[in-house]
Formats: structure tokens, C-alpha cells, sequence
């Protein structure tokens, strides 16, 4: 079967410009990445540097292009591994996972339904979550004991590709998906001996995901199946089905641009999702792997037993579908049914929510969830304001709650000023976290509560901004229930968090005891300076002994046993108040030890308006301390409501360096000016008004700092960055004369394309004509002069960054005789997935940047101004 042709007729301009690879039937792995350059015009200004000989390259055989040796080592080697603690606390699974697929597998063929990227071959998802990638398959598993420190490796299928690690709560056994040559199947591994097994001939669906949980029994899998005997899919009418028609009835109500990726657009397509997206529900016995249907066949979503295992809360979708909007707002049916699929309750009947407002949500009931603590209780939030943060009131939402029988009404437990977010549970039935936010604001409330007491007013127990990470409190640390349900760790009134630690010299993180009658905090660890040290739970009843995941510069991740012991007799603020001893667990090794001559510091500076900033910067492989050498910033512009919390330090320099993209240039001499902050401040309503002032603010702000520090030569500084980040490299190419080139990957470049909002930006084009084009330097074309790199992938999924973007750059780049090079990605996603794709990249940027930054001719002095007469 091939590829369904892209569904808008704009990107039929890909077949000419990049050739046979561009056509949708094109799923070959030979295809190489399509290229169209400009011939290297001098142009009419001293910025720009005079044409010099490319660098030698390999020679290529298949179509693509590859790095020098020492950049391939790296991009080849093994990934390093994720650990994945059972619910018991005593076993690790270690998962490493492919970094980079081949571009056959890339290259799968897939339909584009309603937000869905699905191969109709097995039914696989073919993209992750939100369409940026391509789903990973595991590399390796490897079992170590806690106790023994004993390490079993577990032999994965064959010719598969494995995923979706799934511990039962006994932490006896796991359940994986398995994708094979014609079925995504049912595998489970044995945690003592690491024996895995396929569980009998079961074909997952899970196209539109809770496709595998593990019941309360801890014995049964809740499945979602490709039912028997589905027939063939509907074939293509030869002719047309006729017209694709749509209509608005001249009622209001703007649609998000991130509600629009890969919708529906005929009756074809229509029947293509049904047919694909049809599942039959069942129970599958993990001891002999006997199949029990529930219910018949329907297009089920969200699928969810209760805690007694008696009841299943089970979404449905209905027809009529919206070419408008993406399957998660389509018209469906809420329902509780039994283990046999009888219907016992009807929830809600939801219509299709196509006209949600932008960073609002769909009216009627939504965000339904078990109480965990509960046999059978739901849970669920109604908005108050039609789901529109324009409208005001003063509640949001409702939080409403019924239990099994449910023969009596749903009661109220809350009402929240600001958007509901959900519940965090305790152990006692008597505590649970209610947390709300507010998008407009950038606010985050939790409030102590007992549902059960109607009486009682909720206490509040955090209120801050969603961007403040410096006294970010931290996440609740849980544990599973026997019946796999997960509720707070609960030490009496007390419960533990688990935090970054941001500060402002990088992230500590740490761990916590706060009692929530008192609000008296103890910190019971905080890692150290020199290392990267992260809680992963707690392995015994006393709270006492935990895991964690540590790793310095120098030191690749590894689980460590940490003890707890005598307090401290005088702990600084913020530090540990107990002392601890740790042992390893685990032995993982450093897959490219080349990579540890790289040097990198955490930097601080501030913006010529006095907000904080940092920037990460590495120095390359035999570095001589105060020698002047090229250099590439990278930045992803990012909104806050706040300066307080704009230049807040993020990430850590005691992470285990580990290069991707264009970090890759570190090999070639080149110093990374990395994650430079590059903050957008503002009310989020207009922040966008002052988005180019601060831009290039932040971007003189970074480049100053680093030539400050004698490393740089402000001569030679190229910029690059990806998807928003590219958005912010062609506006710095277009707007300023800091950098000598640039490479913008899988950008957005004229926002009226996106005419319901981009990023926090919420107003139409129509209300902010002016911000959008002064956004977009697809409107400042005629200016470019800088050489400019632009890359895609030829199907990002991304509806912002749709490929149309990039060759429309390139055309008016071209058309006003700028100098600029178009390298196509084919099967592409957002990020780029295939190992040929990373390999083509990493060439491009080096020849681009080796051409027109480190070996760029020197600046022309800037002409006198004549005497005045």
C-alpha cells in the first residue's frame, strides 16, 4: 500500500522543486535529501563574505551525504540507557532505545487521519505524541537487581521493534508491545530470570493510544485489538468521491493552528479512520494468553478500568467526524460497562468540540478520571465559563464526582478561579492536591483538600508562577497500590517531594519531607555540585533508603543506592539536613570517550535592560584557553509573564555531555554558545508586540558575553536553531549584523499562515496584523543578504512548521538574490529520526558554517560618513 498523497494542495509545489523523492508514494530508503541551492551572488553589502573553496567531503554512495569520521563515530554510538524502577522497588529495567532509525524504517508507509500518523500494516503509530517524531524501538533491556546488583540481559524479538514498557505492581513481570512484519503484538518479561514470551496471537490497536493496562488482578491485560476478521480497508475510488465541502454557519469561534495536523479531508479518509481506528476491547489472561472480548467493536480512545476491576470507563467516538479539527475533539460517548461490555452508566454524550478557543477548553464534562482510593468513583471537571478565558467569572470550573452504582447524582466537590488541572491522591482517603492554572497569567495553585468533607474549605498550599523554577516546591513522590493505582507517599501528615533544584548555579536536585499540617519542610538530600544526582523513589518502608540517577561531566547516568543518616548538625539553607551514603547499582560505561575533551561553564550576564540571561558555552577538543575561535549560538525563545522568572538559571553543567545536531560542530573546532536564554517578556496577551526588540536585545546580550570571555571571535559567530529557534535565526539573519551565517531547521517563517496564534501568541492575524508580519521574515526576504541554511523534513506533521514554510523562504530569498541553500529531509517528521537524515544534517552545517563563519574573509571596515561640508 502506499502513502496517502498529502491532503493540501500548497505542498504539491514539493514534486518540482525536489524531484521524484518528493512524491508521496516515495517510501524508498534510497531516496536522498532534496537540495536546492543559489549560486554563491556576492552581495551588495560589506556584511557578507566573498565565495571560498568548500571543504572536501566523503564520497557518498547512497544517495546521502556524511560527516567527517569523528563526527560518524559519534552519531553511531550505542544510546545510553533509561532506567525503568518496578513498583516493589527492587528491580531496574534498563531500556536503551534507538537514537537514530534507519530510514526504512522512517520511511514506513502511513495514512494521515484525523491528528494520526498510523501504519496500516500493523497499525503502529508511526509518530510520537504530537507528531514530532518518529516512535523509538528499544535498543536493548537489561533487569538488575537492587539487592544483588545482578544484571540479566533480556532477549528482545527478533526482527521487532519493542516498546511501551508497561511494570505490573507486583513487580513480578512487565508487559511490551512488540511491532513484527504484519501485527503490533503482546510480550511479557519475567522479572526474576528476564525471559520474555509473545502472550498468545493477540494484534494490538493502538492507534489512538490506551491500547495496554495492566487490571487490578494484576493477572489480566485491559487491550484494545485489532478485531477478527476486519476485511480489507476501502479502497481509493477511481474516480472522485466529489467534492470535499465544508461549511460555517456564521457562528463565531476560532480554531487553534495546533488543532489542524493531518485532519480529514474527504469521504475516503473518513472511512479510512473507521476502519483503522475500530477496536475490539478485550481481557487478555497473562498466564495462558486466553482471550475475553468486552463489548463489540468500536472506535474507542480513552480506555480506563476502575480500581475494583468491575468497572471500565470507556470512550467512544461517533460520527459525523470534522475536517476541522483532530480525532481528540471529535463527538463521542462517555460510558461505564462492565467486564462483558453492558453499558451500566451513561456519563456524558459529547458533541464535536471544533470550536474551542484558543488556550481554552471544550465545554461540557472533560478530564473524567478514577479515584484511586475508591472502588468504582469518577471524577471529572465542567467549565463555567464556556471554556473561554475571555469570559469572566468568577470560577472556572466545576469538579464533580459520582460513584458506582451511580444511581445517585453527581455531587460538587470544587470549584477553581482558575482552569482545574486535576487531583493529586493520598493513601488516606481523607488528602488529595487539587491543582488549577492559569494560562493567562502563567499561575499554578494546589490546595490541600478532603472531598469527602463538603464542609471543609480547601487550604492552599502552593501559589506561584508556572515559569518560577528557583522555588519550585517539587512533585509529590508516589507509590503503587497492589491494584497498580498510584497515590502520594504518605509519612503520617506528611508526604515526600522530588525537585529540580533549580538555583542560580544550575540544577540540584533534591529531595523533601513536608508536613502538611505544619508546612514544615525538611530536605532530606540535594545532590552535589560536581554531579547530577536525581531521587528515583524509595526502595524500603521506612523511607529511609532510595535510588537515584547520577552523573557528572565526566561520569555516564548510573543508579546509585542512597542512605540516609544522622541529621546534619548545622545544614545551610537549602541543603541536605540529613548526611547520606550512596553505592552503585549499576555499571554503565561511556559510549564516546572522545567526547570527554570537550569542556563546557555555565555563564550568567544580564540584557541591556537589566534582565538575568545564561548561556552554556563548550569549548572543542584541544582548546587553548584564550585563543579566539568560531562559534554558533543556539536558542529557543521562550514566553514569560515576568523578568523575575525570565533569567532564571535552567539545566545543569554536571550533565554527562552527550552531543546531537549541531552540537556536533564541537568536533570540528567550533565553540557552541548553547541554550543561550532568550526570553519574550510580557503580558501573554501582547507579549508578542516587543517580540523583535527583545530578540535581538538578547541575541547582543549573548554574543557580547561570549567574546567577553576571550573565547570567541566576534568575526566568526554563525546562529542556528530549530522550529521556534529557527523562527529566531532567520529574524537574527534578517534584523542584525552579529552573526556571518546561519541555519534555521524546520522553522515557521511567515505567521499569517498560522492565523489563529503561534506559541503564547493568542490573537488572530486579524487583530494583530501588524505583529504577525513584523514576526515573519518571510516579509523581509528582500533584506536577507547573510547566507542562510534552511532544512525540513519533507513531513513534518507540525501544522506551525508545515513544509510549505521552508520552500517559500527559499523561493524569496532566491527570488531577491540572497544566498541560501534548501536541503529537503525525505519522511521527515518535526525532529528527524533517520540516522541518514542526522548524518546529511551534520554535513550541512559543517560545510555551510566551515564556508561562511570559520573560513568566512573578514569584515570590510564600515565606510566613513563623508565630512560634512
Amino acid at each position: 500500500m502506499t502513502r496517502v498523497p498529502p491532503r493540501r494542495a500548497a505542498l504539491a509545489i514539493l514534486s518540482t522543486l525536489l524531484a521524484a523523492c518528493a512524491h508521496p508514494a516515495a517510501v524508498g530508503p534510497s531516496c536522498p535529501p532534496a537540495i536546492a541551492a543559489t549560486p554563491p551572488v556576492p552581495p551588495p553589502t560589506p556584511l557578507a563574505p566573498p565565495p571560498v573553496p568548500l571543504p572536501a567531503v566523503p564520497p557518498s554512495t547512497s544517495g546521502y551525504d556524511r560527516p567527517p569520521q569523528a563526527i560518524l563515530d559519534v552519531l553511531h554510538a550505542p544510546a545510553l540507557p533509561q532506567p525503568y524502577v518496578n513498583p516493589t522497588d527492587d528491580t531496574i529495567l534498563l531500556a536503551s532505545w534507538v537514537r537514530y532509525a534507519s530510514i526504512t524504517q522512517v520511511a514506513e508507509p502511513f495514512l494521515r487521519l484525523a491528528g494520526v500518523r498510523v501504519e496500516p500494516r500493523t497499525r503502529r503509530k508511526h509518530d510520537t505524541p504530537g507528531g514530532y517524531g518518529v516512535a523509538p524501538c528499544a535498543q536493548s533491556f537489561t533487569l538488575v537487581d537492587i539487592a544483588t546488583r545482578r544484571e540479566t540481559a533480556v532477549p528482545l524479538p527478533a526482527g521487532g521493534c519493542a516498546d511501551g514498557i508497561l511494570w505490573a505492581a507486583n513487580g513480578k513481570q512487565f508487559a511490551f508491545r512488540n511491532t513484527s512484519s504484519d501485527a503490533v503484538e503482546i510480550w511479557i518479561g519475567d522479572a526474576a530470570t528476564g525471559a520474555t514470551r509473545r502472550l498468545g496471537t493477540a494484534r494490538l490497536n493502538p492507534m489512538l493510544g490506551s491500547a495496554m493496562q495492566w487490571m487490578p488482578d494484576q493477572q489480566t491485560l485491559l487491550v484494545k485489538l485489532v478485531p477478527d476478521n476486519p476485511g480489507a480497508p476501502p479502497p481509493a475510488s477511481v474516480a472522485a468521491d466529489g467534492p470535499s465541502i465544508q461549511e460555517a454557519d456564521g457562528e463565531g469561534g476560532e480554531s487553534s493552528t495546533y488543532e489542524t495536523r493531518d485532519t480529514l479531508t474527504s469521504t475516503h479518509d473518513e472511512a479510512l479512520f473507521t476502519y483503522y481506528a475500530t477496536s475490539q476491547l478485550a481481557l487478555v489472561d497473562v498466564a495462558s494468553g486466553a482471550i475475553t472480548r468486552v463489548g463489540k467493536p468500536a472506535i474507542l480512545a480513552d480506555v480506563d478500568a476502575a480500581p475494583d476491576g468491575d468497572h471500565l470507563l470507556v470512550e467512544s467516538i461517533r460520527a459525523p467526524y470534522s475536517y476541522v479539527t483532530t480525532f481528540g475533539n471529535f463527538a463521542r460517548d462517555v460510558e461505564v460497562w462492565d467486564r462483558s461490555g453492558r453499558v451500566t452508566h451513561a456519563v456524558a454524550h459529547l458533541p464535536v468540540a471544533d470550536r474551542v478557543p484558543i488556550a481554552g477548553v471544550p465545554v461540557g464534562p472533560r478530564a473524567f478520571a478514577w479515584r484511586p482510593t475508591e472502588p468504582a468513583t469518577l471524577v471529572w471537571a465542567e467549565a463555567l465559563d464556556r471554556g473561554d478565558w475571555n469570559v469572566k467569572v468568577p470560577a472556572r470550573d466545576k469538579v464533580m464526582m459520582q460513584a458506582a452504582p451511580f444511581t445517585s447524582p453527581a455531587v460538587e466537590i470544587a470549584r477553581t478561579t482558575q482552569r482545574y488541572v486535576g487531583f493529586e491522591w493520598g493513601e488516606r482517603r481523607d488528602l488529595a492536591l487539587l491543582r488549577e492554572y492559569d494560562e493567562t497569567r502563567h499561575w499554578r495553585r494546589t490546595f490541600i483538600t478532603n472531598v469527602d468533607d463538603r464542609a471543609a474549605k480547601p487550604a492552599l498550599l502552593w501559589d506561584l508562577s508556572s515559569d518560577e523554577r528557583y522555588r519550585d516546591p517539587g512533585a509529590p513522590v508516589y507509590r503503587v497500590l497492589a491494584n497498580g493505582q498510584a497515590v502520594m507517599r504518605q509519612d503520617g501528615d506528611a508526604i515526600f517531594l522530588i525537585g529540580d533544584g533549580a538555583s542560580p548555579a544550575g540544577d540540584r536536585p533534591f529531595l523533601d519531607h513536608l508536613d502538611l499540617g505544619t508546612r514544615a519542610s525538611t530536605r532530606l538530600f540535594r545532590s552535589a555540585t560536581d554531579a547530577l544526582e536525581a531521587p528515583l523513589g524509595f526502595t524500603d518502608a521506612t523511607s529511609r533508603v532510595f535510588v537515584t540517577w547520577h552523573q557528572s561531566p565526566v561520569d555516564p547516568p548510573n543508579a546509585y543506592l542512597r542512605t540516609l543518616g544522622d541529621p546534619l548538625p548545622s545544614a545551610p539553607a537549602g541543603e541536605a539536613a540529613l548526611a547520606s551514603t550512596s553505592t552503585a547499582i549499576t555499571r554503565v560505561t561511556d559510549p564516546t570517550p572522545a567526547v570527554r575533551a570537550i569542556k563546557k561553564r555555565l555563564v550568567t550576564y544580564t540584557r541591556r535592560d537589566g534582565t538575568a540571561l545564561s548561556f552554556t558555552i563548550y569549548t572543542p577538543p584541544g582548546y587553548v584557553e584564550g585563543t579566539r575561535i568560531p562559534a554558533i549560538l543556539n536558542a529557543y525563545p521562550l514566553d514569560y509573564a515576568s523578568s523575575a522568572t525570565a533569567g532564571q538559571v535552567k539545566g545543569s553543567q554536571s550533565v554527562f555531555t552527550q552531543l546531537r545536531g549541531y552540537q556536533l560542530l564541537l568536533l570540528s573546532g567550533y565553540a557552541i554558545i548553547d541554550s543561550a536564554s532568550f526570553p519574550i517578556i510580557g503580558d501573554p496577551r501582547r507579549a508578542y508586540d516587543t517580540y523583535l526588540t527583545q530578540l535581538v536585545d538578547d541575541a547582543k546580550a549573548a554574543v557580547d558575553k561570549a567574546v567577553a570571555l576571550g573565547i570567541v571571535d566576534r568575526d566568526r559567530i554563525g546562529v542556528t536553531g530549530h522550529s521556534h529557534g529557527a523562527l529566531m535565526t532567520v529574524n537574527l539573519i534578517a534584523h542584525t549584523d552579529l552573526f556571518r551565517a546561519g541555519a534555521a531547521t524546520s522553522g515557521s517563517y511567515n505567521k499569517t499562515l498560522t492565523p489563529f496564534g503561534f506559541q503564547n501568541e493568542r490573537r488572530s492575524v486579524w487583530k494583530a496584523r501588524a505583529v504577525y508580519l513584523e514576526v515573519s521574515p518571510f516579509f523581509m526576504a528582500d533584506t536577507i543578504k547573510l547566507p542562510l541554511l534552511v532544512v525540513h523534513g519533507m513531513d513534518d506533521a507540525n501544522p506551525g512548521t508545515t513544509p510549505l514554510q521552508a520552500v517559500k523562504l527559499f523561493e524569496a530569498i532566491r527570488g531577491n538574490g540572497g544566498t541560501t541553500r534548501l536541503v529537503m529531509l525525505p519522511h521527515e517528521p518535526h525532529w528527524y529520526a533517520a540516522m541518514e537524515s542526522n548524518e546529511q544534517l551534520a554535513y550541512e552545517e559543517l560545510r555551510w558554517f566551515d564556508r561562511y563563519v570559520k573560513n568566512a574573509a573578514p569584515r570590510a571596515p564600515a565606510a566613513k560618513a563623508p565630512p560634512r561640508p
